[in-house]
């Protein structure tokens, strides 16, 4: 009777060990450099089709220092980046591991993720520059920012931000590093104050007349716009593509990728699939004002409504080659000083 009951009792143990495993097993956890409000929908929309809970850290910053410090330990599965720069640290850093699936090959175009299938882009988003209004809309080539016409004319956010780094690193690959260095000297000298402040910022200065043209991602605008205080701001500026007469506009992504020890690898696959969906890149591109990566997926009505753009095709692969050295030139020019 006793080895009856033992034995029962061990199964049951067993069976309820076994059920907890399970149910540990249905959740991802994300650790995300995107603002809570902009993806927590898309969580909330996952775990509602699937049962599988998303559990976030949100961070502005320190990704790569805390995955390197928790090591094997880290509880990671999916990291999501505002931008390229922050995904090739995270790559260079061997932070990353392959994740592949028809879903993801068929949704991203090749331009927009890694040959390794390391990382992914989720949105794309345009380095435009904005005119004060009352110089009504300009026709403008990024090398256009080092015209002595601009003198004293020009606000921009720090040279390192990962946003500007890319476009310099663009710029690298479009006309090596010498050129890019002379671009960058004359763009400081036009500089109408020492670089600071955030995107937002810049088209403040223009608002305020401090100067005439900045730089700034196309989100940005309309996140501006729809805000009650910085609609004056947006009101105050034009939005332009540059480059549309040659190789088009830079763009850049917010991305995602598969942390190398993440231990729940079948549900972060599952996530990252339901991320590039069409459903989801619609919900994305309407409350982030950014374009969806994935062909098809059309942007919000608000952000279509800044007009149709050429896109430069550099493949952002390109942009994690020139990183370094556009970070070097940086330095050189004393951009920031």
């Amino acid at each position: 009777m006793f080895n009856r009951i033992g034995f029962y009792t061990l199964l049951l143990l067993a069976l309820f060990a076994t059920s907890m495993n399970v149910a540990a097993t249905e959740e991802v956890n994300v650790y995300s450099y995107r603002q809570p409000f902009l993806v927590q929908p898309l969580f909330d929309k996952f775990t509602e089709q699937t049962g599988i809970k998303v559990q976030v850290v949100f961070a502005k910053k320190g990704m790569a220092e805390r995955l390197a410090r928790e090591g094997e330990y880290s509880p990671a599965d999916i990291l999501l980046t505002t931008d390229i720069s922050r995904l090739i640290e995270l790559h260079d850093m061997g932070l990353l591991q392959p994740a592949s699936s028809p879903e993801l090959s068929e949704a991203i175009p090749a331009q927009f993720k890694a040959s390794d299938n390391t990382w992914y882009g989720l949105t794309t988003r345009v380095r435009n520059i904005y005119s004060a209004k009352r110089l009504g809309k300009i026709d403008f080539n990024y090398e256009d920012l080092a015209d002595e016409k601009w003198r004293g004319k020009v606000c921009t956010r720090s040279g390192k931000h990962p946003y500007n780094v890319a476009l310099v690193a663009a710029m690298i690959a479009e006309h090596g590093e010498a050129k890019t260095l002379t671009w960058l000297q004359q763009l400081k000298a036009n500089l109408a104050r020492k670089p600071q402040g955030s995107d937002r910022a810049q088209v403040q200065a223009i608002h305020q007349q401090l100067c005439d043209v900045s730089l700034g991602n196309s989100y940005y605008f309309g996140n501006m716009l729809k805000d009650a205080k910085q609609k004056v701001w947006a009101d105050a500026v034009y939005i332009n593509f540059p480059n549309q007469n040659n190789r088009g506009a830079h763009v850049n992504i917010s991305g995602m990728a598969m942390a190398k020890y993440a231990p729940n690898k079948a549900n972060a696959l599952a996530l990252m699939n339901f991320l590039v969906s069409e459903p989801a890149q619609h919900m994305y591109a309407e409350t982030n004002m950014e374009y969806p990566v994935r062909p098809g997926v059309q942007p919000s009505k608000l952000v279509a409504s800044w007009g149709e753009f050429k896109a430069d095709d550099l493949p952002l692969e390109a942009l994690a080659a020139h990183r370094k050295s556009a970070l070097k030139l940086l330095d050189k020019a004393k951009f920031d000083l």
